[in-house]
C-alpha cells in the first residue's frame, strides 16, 4: 500500500477516456470535469473566455505535472491551448513559437531551419513549450541552464483579458520565465537560437568510488554530461558529449541525418547490473516478462556504444511512463559533500534501489523561481514506476522520501513539475526573489484568477 496518498497518489488503471472526470496524464489525480475544459482557437477567443469567466483558471498543457498543480474546483475553468501551435515568426537569431507547441515540434522545426537552442533539451519532448518553461524544465551542461533562460519575449493574456508582452531586460521578466502559470496565460514565446551543430556522445561505465570528484570534472570538461548512479553496484553509467568532428558530421549527413553508432564492438560491462536492476523493477511493479516501456529506460544501457547526432537525438531520449519522479537541485559546490552523505547513508541503511539515481548539472539560471537561480546546480533525480495495479513500491517510496530529506536539508530546491514534499522547504530561505515574485503576482493577478489550492498553499 502507498504510505502517503497525498504526496504519491495511487494510479487508476481503468480507461479514463470516457470519464466525465478529467485526469492528469499519469491518471493518479482528477484535475476537474470535462465540461470545464475550453479550447480557444486564438488569442481573441482566449481573451473573451477570461473576461466572461468568474472563477479560477488553469492551463492543462500536456498534463504531465502532478495533478495538484492543475486541479480546479467545479466553478473554475480549465484551458487546453493545443490550438496555439507552431512557428509564428523568425529572424536570423530567434524564433517565436505559439505557447502550446510540443517541444518535439519546437526541436524538429528548429532543426529544419539549421538552428538550435543553447539549452540542452529536457528528456520528455511531449511537454508544451509554455508548460516546460513554467516549471523550470532543464537539460544538462554547465554552459546552459533551463529552457526558460533562452526566452527573449513572453506574450501572455492577463486576468482582465488584456495582453502583456514581457521582454528580456525588463525588471519583471525574470518572474515570467518560471511562473508556475500564476501570472497570466502565455500565448507565445520568442526563443533565441544559434547555428545548428552536431555532437558526439561518449558512453562508459566506471566505479563510483571517486564520484565526488568525477562528476564535477565531467561537467567541466564536456559541453554536456549526464550520469546514472547504480548505488547497489557502486557503478556509474556516463554520457559525455562534445561537438562532433568533421568526419562524424559527414557520416551523419550521409546516414540521412540519423544517429551514427561508432565501432563494431559494444561495451557489455553494465549488462549484469542492468539485469539485476530489471529484476528489481519487475518485482516492484509486479510486471512479468519483458513488460512495458519503463524497462526500456534501463535496457538501452546494455551493450552500449558511442554515438553521434544532433542534441535532440542524443539527449531527448525520455520514455514517458507513469511514475513518481522526484528531482532536487543543489548548488554544484555542495555536490561532492552531498554525494558523500548519500554514500554514508546508503552504507548504514542499505535501502532498496528501485532505479538508479540520475545526475544532471546546469549553469545558473536568471529566472527567479528556477531551482538553478544564481547557482550552477546539480539535479539529483529519483524514479519509482507504477505497478500494473496502480500501486507503488513502499521500499522505492521510502528511498525517495529519505533522500529528499537529505537534499532539502542541504538547501535543495525541487523541480516544480515533479513530486516533492512541500513541508521540507522554507521557500523564502531558498529563493532570494520569492517576495519580489509575489509583488509581480500582485500586480498582474491581484484577484488571484490564475490560482488553485496548490498555488494558494504555496504563495498565500
Amino acid at each position: 500500500m502507498n504510505k502517503d496518498p497525498h504526496l504519491y497518489p495511487l494510479r487508476h488503471t481503468h480507461n479514463t477516456d470516457q470519464d466525465s472526470a478529467l485526469w492528469n496524464w499519469a491518471q493518479n489525480t482528477v484535475v476537474g470535469q470535462r465540461n470545464q475544459l475550453q479550447q480557444p482557437q486564438n488569442e481573441a477567443e482566449l481573451q473573451q473566455l477570461l473576461r466572461a469567466a468568474n472563477g479560477k483558471v488553469r492551463v492543462l498543457g500536456s498534463r504531465l505535472s502532478p495533478g495538484r498543480m492543475l486541479g480546479v474546483h467545479e466553478q473554475d475553468l480549465l484551458l487546453d491551448l493545443s490550438a496555439f501551435n507552431g512557428v509564428i515568426a523568425h529572424d536570423a537569431d530567434s524564433v517565436t513559437f505559439a505557447a502550446g507547441t510540443p517541444l518535439e515540434q519546437v526541436y524538429s522545426q528548429l532543426t529544419e531551419m539549421d538552428r538550435m537552442l543553447a539549452s540542452s533539451p529536457g528528456v520528455i519532448a511531449v511537454q508544451t513549450l509554455a508548460g516546460a518553461m513554467a516549471t523550470g524544465t532543464h537539460g544538462q551542461g554547465l554552459a546552459q541552464s533551463s529552457l526558460a533562460d533562452e526566452a527573449l519575449r513572453i506574450r501572455m493574456v492577463l486576468a482582465d483579458g488584456s495582453v502583456r508582452e514581457l521582454v528580456r531586460g525588463e525588471p519583471d521578466f525574470a518572474a515570467a520565465q518560471v511562473s508556475l502559470g500564476t501570472l497570466g496565460i502565455v500565448t507565445a514565446v520568442t526563443l533565441r537560437t544559434r547555428p545548428f551543430r552536431l555532437f558526439t556522445c561518449h558512453k562508459f561505465a566506471v566505479s563510483a568510488d571517486t564520484l565526488e570528484q568525477d562528476l564535477v570534472a565531467w561537467n567541466q570538461q564536456y559541453e554536456m554530461s549526464k550520469a546514472w548512479w547504480f548505488v547497489d553496484d557502486n557503478l556509474m553509467h556516463v554520457w559525455n558529449a562534445h561537438e562532433a568532428s568533421e568526419a562524424e558530421s559527414q557520416a551523419w549527413y550521409a546516414n540521412q541525418r540519423e544517429v551514427i553508432e561508432h565501432g563494431d564492438d559494444t561495451d557489455s560491462s553494465l549488462n549484469e547490473t542492468i539485469d539485476q536492476t530489471l529484476a528489481q523493477m519487475h518485482r516492484d511493479t509486479q510486471i512479468h516478462g519483458k513488460g512495458g516501456k519503463q524497462f526500456r529506460t534501463v535496457t538501452r544501457f546494455r551493450d552500449f556504444t558511442d554515438i553521434s547526432g544532433d542534441i535532440y537525438q542524443l539527449f531527448c531520449r525520455g520514455i514517458a511512463v507513469p511514475q513518481i519522479n522526484v528531482e532536487i537541485g543543489v548548488p554544484l559546490e555542495k555536490t561532492p559533500q552531498i554525494i558523500s552523505k548519500i554514500k554514508a547513508w546508503y552504507a548504514e541503511n542499505h535501502p532498496h534501489m528501485h532505479y538508479p539515481i540520475i545526475l544532471r548539472c546546469t549553469g545558473a539560471s536568471e529566472a527567479w523561481l528556477s531551482p538553478a537561480y544564481q547557482h550552477a546546480t546539480c539535479f539529483f533525480g529519483f524514479v519509482v514506476y507504477y505497478a500494473d495495479d496502480g500501486s507503488l513500491s513502499e521500499d522505492g517510496l521510502h528511498f525517495l522520501t529519505e533522500v529528499e530529506k537529505l537534499l532539502a536539508a542541504e538547501g535543495g530546491r525541487p523541480h516544480w513539475g515533479k513530486y516533492y514534499d512541500p513541508q521540507r522547504y522554507q521557500w523564502r530561505d531558498i529563493y532570494p526573489q520569492w517576495d519580489a515574485f509575489h509583488e509581480v503576482r500582485n500586480q498582474l493577478d491581484p484577484q488571484r484568477r490564475f490560482s488553485n489550492d496548490y498555488v494558494t498553499a504555496l504563495f498565500d
